[in-house]
This record gives structure tokens, sequence and C-alpha cells, in this order.
């Protein structure tokens, strides 16, 4: 079987298990806020969730290239993979740099959805994106690490068995360097509430389950610090680019979905006694956007074949981000204008996956932050900030 008929099989299957979850399943939970849950069981019982997991931890073994497939079938069927989608990078970061017990001890469960690992404990209120300058610190204290602090945006907290957290363990006027001085940790959140941890939901335009975090006095055993200490800036970094690239996919997903639909709408939809379709102000930017997409879609697979392959992704993976996004912001954009006010009407499921794919404008990195990368790494001109 070569490549293609690989990937197309890959396609076909989770399309198969996404018809059993058709979008009035996902409109529902949009409108009280609930969380998939036996979606995410399916996909998981199917191995798609666990498809990164290597075979020897009990998952499929499977390279980003599929992985992306899986999450763009899911977009397009008209679901919301940010549902389950973290699982998928976080889990690199306990492959790339767990110790042997560790890999052992969580990465079996994860591939039979025994545990949830959902979350990425990261972002702060008063740092954003400037992530060497974190405030959260854990300092250790005998055979334990005892953290303080804040975390925003943190997605899927509740829904998670465990959780990937980077924090300050050297202080920041201390640090040899931007970067030292952080360590990230495996944090088990059975229970966390009594040992320490408030949860605070955020209500937010769209259904990614996100919450900020307080952490008081709250107990991390040493044996649970993820890669090396003061060394953990690397181990969010690692699986930084492969959620760029697999969020990305998912973004391709949903400009296909929306020019699909914008599409069999303007060729059904009888106006004037003719499709719309017909009149060019319509067809164009449909044609438009899907020549957008197809353009992002080839950086989306450059990037993730280079990941794969174990090459520098940096700059690929970042304008695979923005592209994809672009492209799926301006499909959606699209397609509600097709509908004209039909495409207002939650009925018609549109608004729902504009809100959803809007999301990729700012986050996990916005635009801004991509194109001063490309600006200074790939340019090679002076550092803005």
């Amino acid at each position: 079987m070569d490549d293609t008929d690989h990937l197309a099989g890959i396609r076909e299957s989770v399309r198969a298990i996404c018809k059993s979850f058709g979008e009035g399943y996902w409109r529902e939970l949009d409108s009280r806020g609930g969380y998939p849950t036996e979606f995410v069981a399916a996909i998981t019982q199917s191995g798609f969730l666990g498809c990164l997991i290597p075979e020897s931890y009990g998952g499929a073994g499977l390279g980003l290239v599929e992985a992306c497939a899986v999450l763009e079938e899911i977009s397009r069927s008209g679901g919301h993979p940010g549902a389950a989608h973290a699982q998928m990078y976080v889990m690199g970061s306990v492959l790339r740099h767990g110790s042997p017990e560790q890999k052992q001890k969580y990465l079996p469960a994860v591939a039979a959805g025994e545990l949830r690992l959902q979350s990425f404990g990261v972002t702060e209120p008063t740092t954003g994106t400037d992530t060497t300058s974190l405030k959260t610190f854990a300092r250790r204290e005998g055979g334990k690490f005892i953290v303080n602090g804040q975390k925003v945006w943190i997605s899927r907290v509740q829904h998670s068995d465990l959780m990937v957290l980077l924090a300050r363990t050297r202080p920041i006027e201390e640090r040899t360097s931007k970067t030292d001085g952080l360590s990230s940790f495996i944090v088990d959140l059975r229970g966390a509430q009594e040992r320490g941890l408030t949860i605070k939901p955020i209500d937010a335009m769209i259904n990614h389950h996100a919450c900020e975090l307080f952490f008081d006095d709250f107990e991390i055993p040493e044996e649970n610090l993820l890669g090396e200490e003061n060394a953990g800036f690397r181990v969010v970094l690692d699986g930084m680019n492969a959620e760029r690239i697999l969020i990305a996919a998912e973004c391709i997903g949903d400009a296909r979905y929306f020019t699909d639909r914008s599409t069999t709408y303007a060729r059904e939809r009888v106006v004037f006694d003719r499709p719309i379709g017909q009149n060019q102000g319509v067809s164009f930017p449909i044609a438009q956007a899907y020549a957008n997409t197809e353009a992002a879609a080839l950086m989306v697979d450059k990037a993730a074949r280079l990941f794969d392959a174990g090459q520098p992704c940096g700059a690929e993976a970042n304008m695979a981000k923005m592209l994809a996004a672009d492209a799926s912001w301006k499909a959606g954009d699209t397609c509600l204008q097709t509908h004209g006010g039909f495409g207002m009407s939650r009925e018609y499921h549109i608004e729902r996956k504009l809100r959803e794919t809007r999301l990729y404008q700012i986050a996990p990195i916005s635009t801004n932050l991509i194109l001063s990368y490309i600006s200074e790494h790939v340019l090679g001109m002076p550092r803005s900030f």
C-alpha cells in the first residue's frame, strides 16, 4: 500500500466514526458547554487518538502525517477535534523526555484510554506568550515540589487525568539565560482540587473547556519531574511544533468543510431563477478560498513530513499554522456570506464552526508572533523584541 492509499484508508475510517456523531451532536454540546465524552471514547477505542504512541507502549506507532489526516477529517466532518487534540502533542513531551518509568507508567494507559492526557499548563495571565517570563513557582522541598501561582486558558483540565505543567524552579533574577530555570512536570489531576488546585472555568465564545488555574501550595512528587530540572523549556518547546502542525491540519479540515458547504449551497440555492453560484460574485470568492486552502495544505504536509523525518521544522510549522488558519477563516467568512442570513442560523452549523476556527488566529500562537519568528529566524532581520 502506497502513502496515498494508506492515508485514504485512515481518512475513510475516521469519517465512518464521525458519521455516528453528526453536526446535531456538536451543536447540542455547544449550546450547553458539554464535553464530547462519547466521541472521545470512540476515537480512543479506534486507536486514532493514540496513533502517535509507539507500538511498544500500546499505540499505533504512526507519524504526524497520519495524525494530521485524523484531525483534518474530524474537522471536515463538522466535528470539533479541539476536544481531544492535546493528547497527541502533549504525549510527545512524555515520550521524548520522560524517564523509562514515566513512559511505562503513563503511555500504555493513555493509549488504552484508561488515562486522559489532555492538558498543557503553560500560559499565564500576566505573561501570555512571553513564556520565559512566567511566574508560577515550584519550590523543591525534600522529595517534592511545592507549586504556587496561576495559569489561564488551560483547556480540558476538568476532563483530563493528567497535565504537563511548566513552572519556574529558579528565581528569574538568578537564571543564566532566558530559558533557564523552568521545569516541566506531570501533574496528576485526579483529586487535585482537594490538594490545592482551584479550577475556574472561563465562559468563552467557543466550547473549548478553557479554565483558569490557581495553585496554592500544590504538591508534586519529585518523580513527576519531566526531563531535567531547570531545563523544562525544551520539553514544552519540542511539543510546540507538533501542536502547530496538528492544529494547522484542523484548520485545513475546517476550510474544506466550509468550501464543501459553500459549493453545495451555491449550486442548489436559486434566486432570480438561477443558481447563485452562476454569479461570479458568489463563485469567485469560493474558488479563491479553495485555492488558498490547497496551498496551505501543501505547507502543512511539508511541515508534518519534516517533523516525522526528525528534521528542523520550526519555520514550516509556524507558516503552516498561519497559512492554514488564514485559509480556514477566509473560507468560513465566504461560506457565511454565501449562505446569507441562513448562515447566521445555528441550524446551519456554520456560525459554530466559524467561531471555532477563529480561535486559531490567536492560539496556540498569534499571527504576529509567527511573522516575528519568520522575520528574525528565516529572513535574518533584527529581533523586534
